[in-house]
């Protein structure tokens, strides 16, 4: 606290400094370049303390696991499902993040029914837990011999990346059911071979995490324990809000719920986030990884609630 505070505080010096330079300035025409410099310096370091704020969640810090599961639309669905997941692989990629597919289902005639990624940086988890929700694709379909246009959904989870001794709540192996069975994918020396493919069912809760991307049974089965962690530590968050909400006598939304992004492609370009209003023409760029305006002003809308609330 003593850090950030101090930081703060030369914040605070450094904007007397440039009030004391712009009335000199107004003597002096000449010194107005070096007042704007230091006045843009000052706002980047505003702006960079400013969003650092918004990652104070408990478990901000942490790595993400993030699961993509296509909705309901045949082939359009899971081609829509693939390009989100190739979306946020590209979006790790800008910010020199390590991914790994932990567990992927090919649709039956493109794109998939589902994926989970790790996501392996700094704030990984405090940036993606504003991409939670329905995410909506409209477009004229390339599967459609009409050329008609399609409306079609995905949904996006992400959890926290936990460690063995973060606190979850007692798991006995009596609680575990664990599947073997044989992996599913485009082909390989491996693949439909061996039972490699792991599927753990947490029996109380009925939580199931799976994984069938490596080649060994054992470490699929450490990926799927890790993911079903993850599942049980988002579950219990959910469950402190959902106690604190009730409390405050708020309604609680549950399952798919509204959509939080749209995505146009057709008869117009527009990406628009339907709870910050934030939008832009560049589908492209977005659909290439360029998402940080929009999760930061999520960010922020959700920081400024919690604060209004608290």
């Amino acid at each position: 606290m003593r850090d950030e505070l101090t930081a703060w505080d030369s914040l605070v010096g450094r904007a007397n400094d440039v009030l004391e330079l712009a009335d000199l300035a107004e003597l002096d025409p000449e010194m107005e370049p070096g007042v704007e410099k230091e006045y843009d310096q000052l706002s980047r370091g505003y702006e960079q303390m400013r969003t650092a704020l918004l990652f104070s969640g408990e478990y901000d810090e942490a790595n993400a696991i993030v699961s993509i599961s296509a909705g309901a639309g045949g082939t359009e669905a899971t081609d829509w499902a693939e390009m989100l997941l190739r979306m946020y692989l590209r979006w790790a990629e800008r910010h020199r993040f390590s991914t790994e597919i932990l567990d992927q289902l090919e649709g039956e005639e493109a794109g998939i029914k589902s994926a989970t990624i790790a996501i392996d940086g700094r704030k990984a988890y405090g940036f993606l837990r504003a991409e939670r929700g329905v995410h909506r694709l409209v477009r004229i379909s390339p599967f459609d011999s009409q050329n008609r246009r399609h409306t079609t959904f995905a949904l996006v989870e992400v959890l926290p990346e936990v460690d063995d001794n973060v606190e979850v709540g007692e798991i006995s192996d009596d609680d575990l059911r664990i599947d073997t069975y044989r992996s599913q994918g485009a082909g390989g020396q491996h693949v439909n071979k061996t039972d490699s493919a792991v599927r753990i069912t947490h029996l109380p809760t009925g939580i199931v995490a799976q994984s069938q991307n490596e080649r060994s049974q054992h470490q699929n089965r450490e990926l799927a324990m890790k993911i079903l962690m993850a599942r049980l530590l988002e579950r219990k968050i959910a469950e402190r809000k959902k106690e604190i909400a009730q409390i405050r006598g708020e309604h609680v939304e549950a399952g798919w719920g509204n959509q939080i992004r749209s995505y146009v492609l057709h008869p117009y370009q527009m990406v628009k986030d339907l709870r910050t209003s934030v939008e832009t023409s560049d589908t492209k760029g977005v659909l290439d990884g360029d998402l940080d305006r929009f999760m930061l002003a999520e960010l922020e809308r959700t920081a400024t609630q919690t604060d209004t609330a608290a």
